[in-house]
């Protein structure tokens, strides 16, 4: 369960990447807001997410056992990020932001709690 949500934090970061590279897929993000690409700003955004998905990721693959050095607590930090961003993600305005991105935080909240609740 660790390694699918590793994977899928890889597939968010290739996202935030895509943005940063100016992507024009502001309405799938930062509550939908902008049309085409992302301001300087929002990319700014983008690359600080970035950041904390891969915190997020390698505490989740440490509270598996998959990346040692990390605390195994550190895991429950994750579950609590990815909890409030899949709320935030289903109650957006924007209703396209909700369809992408409310089921893949579902999951991914789902697989870290799981991961760190065995």
């Amino acid at each position: 369960m660790a390694v699918i949500y590793g994977a899928l934090i890889l597939g968010v970061i290739g996202f935030q990447v895509a943005l940063i590279l100016g992507a024009p897929w502001g309405r799938l993000t930062q509550g939908g807001q902008v049309e085409g690409a992302l301001p300087r700003s929002g990319r700014m955004v983008a690359a600080l997410s970035i950041v904390l998905l891969v915190a997020m990721a390698l505490a989740i693959l440490s509270a598996d056992g998959h990346w040692p050095g990390w605390p195994r607590w550190t895991g429950w930090g994750a579950v609590a990020v990815t909890g409030v961003s899949m709320v935030l993600n289903w109650i957006t305005p924007s209703a396209a932001e909700r369809r992408l991105w409310g089921p893949i935080m579902t999951l991914m909240f789902g697989l870290s709690f799981a991961v760190c609740w065995a």
